[in-house]
């Protein structure tokens, strides 16, 4: 019999261990139900919240890795963040079977669009922009469904303020099934379309990486080091000083993954399968990230993530991860709080019947939506 075809609308040209992994991930268990995958892109839509400074493509890729200067971080890390930058297309689109040529509109049974911020269709990146595309339009996949959608920082105020209330209800009633990864984007798509979406888990937890991966190191080339994970410059001062200070403490060093901070004994460049080796090895983690605090959540590593409500905001979605994962003790609202959090103790086991529960509903949902595609 021949194999569904599958196309996943992603995140998987962004720069990012998260974007990447969970790209990774769901591709994985797509071709474990039988699908034979590939990855399909969109044409970046025109933003709708601009500023001078936006750009897409390669201008906006080295504007984001040029801003590594602005932050206080050594001068060898901030060069080797450059090097990772520059160098990751070609290292790690390989790993997904991503080309350089942009895989528009292929002829597939069944698109699915997700997981990661694929509907945060209002903010300022050029390289996203506002596009019909991620919702599916166009496309010309007999069977058009979401898997852990997110709408990011869009909510329905913005959607309001911008005009495109009824242009994204229009879209999202076209499609067959709605997967969600937050609440945010449930309640959104709920009252948009009178239906409540599934929920289901991001795939960086919905795959067993640890258990079915065989691409992860068993070792690193480091020994006692605690982790800073996030984009370059986020940490505050008064963080970074937190953080040197527990590491002193305990006789730590301090790694940087994914960006550089104002606190740092190595950066780390490596594959996103070598990251999750660093999170797994690693005493502690530091992180203001959605995907950090995955990734030490499936490590069983001590961590703390910073949530924020100004700025980049990551309230939202970090305390609805951590509410969902029963580990809401590993938020940290100030500096303050660094050293406490990282040293509660952490019931691993409530979190891992979580995640299991997680994953048979992720495989129920995919497998459905696959059968129907084969039926049809």
């Amino acid at each position: 019999m021949t194999k569904p075809r599958a196309g996943i609308l992603s995140m998987q040209r962004i720069y990012n261990y998260g974007s990447f992994l969970q790209a990774f991930g769901l591709k994985s268990i797509l071709e474990s139900l039988g699908c034979d995958v590939q990855f399909v892109d969109y044409e970046p839509g025109k933003c709708l919240v601009t500023s001078p400074s936006s750009k897409k493509g390669v201008a906006r890729k080295a504007e984001k890795a040029l801003e590594v200067f602005r932050y206080d971080a050594p001068l060898r890390d901030k060069l080797a963040f450059i090097r990772y930058k520059r160098s990751y297309a070609q290292r790690f689109y390989p790993m997904l079977g991503v080309t350089e040529e942009p895989n528009l509109d292929p002829d597939i049974d069944i698109l699915v669009i997700g997981s990661d911020e694929v509907f945060n269709c209002v903010q300022d990146n050029a390289n996203v922009g506002f596009t019909p595309a991620l919702f599916g339009t166009g496309s010309r996949a007999g069977r058009k469904v979401t898997y852990a959608a997110s709408f990011g920082n869009t909510t329905l105020d913005k959607l309001d303020r911008y005009g495109k209330r009824e242009e994204v209800a229009g879209y999202l009633k076209r499609l067959d099934a709605v997967s969600a990864r937050d609440a945010n984007t449930g309640a959104i798509v709920e009252l948009l379309t009178g239906e409540a979406p599934t929920f289901n888990l991001d795939p960086v937890l919905a795959y067993d990486y640890f258990g079915e991966c065989g691409l992860i190191p068993a070792e690193v080339d480091e020994d006692r080091y605690m982790i800073a994970y996030g984009y370059s410059g986020r940490l505050t001062a008064e963080e970074c000083a937190a953080v040197r200070a527990y590491a002193d403490q305990r006789g730590l060093k301090v790694l940087n993954i994914g960006g550089v901070q104002g606190v740092c004994d190595r950066f780390v460049d490596c594959t996103p399968f070598e990251v999750l080796a660093y999170f797994k090895h690693a005493e502690a983690v530091v992180t203001d990230t959605f995907h950090g605090t995955i990734f030490s959540t499936i490590s069983h590593t001590p961590f703390a993530s910073f949530v924020r409500s100004s700025g980049y905001g990551n309230s939202e979605k970090l305390t609805d991860l951590l509410s969902r994962l029963g580990l809401t003790s590993r938020a940290a609202t100030g500096a303050g709080e660094l050293a406490a959090t990282l040293d509660a103790l952490v019931d691993w086991a409530a979190t891992d019947a979580v995640v299991r529960t997680g994953r048979e509903a992720a495989r129920a949902y995919l497998k459905k939506e696959v059968s129907v595609c084969i039926r049809s």
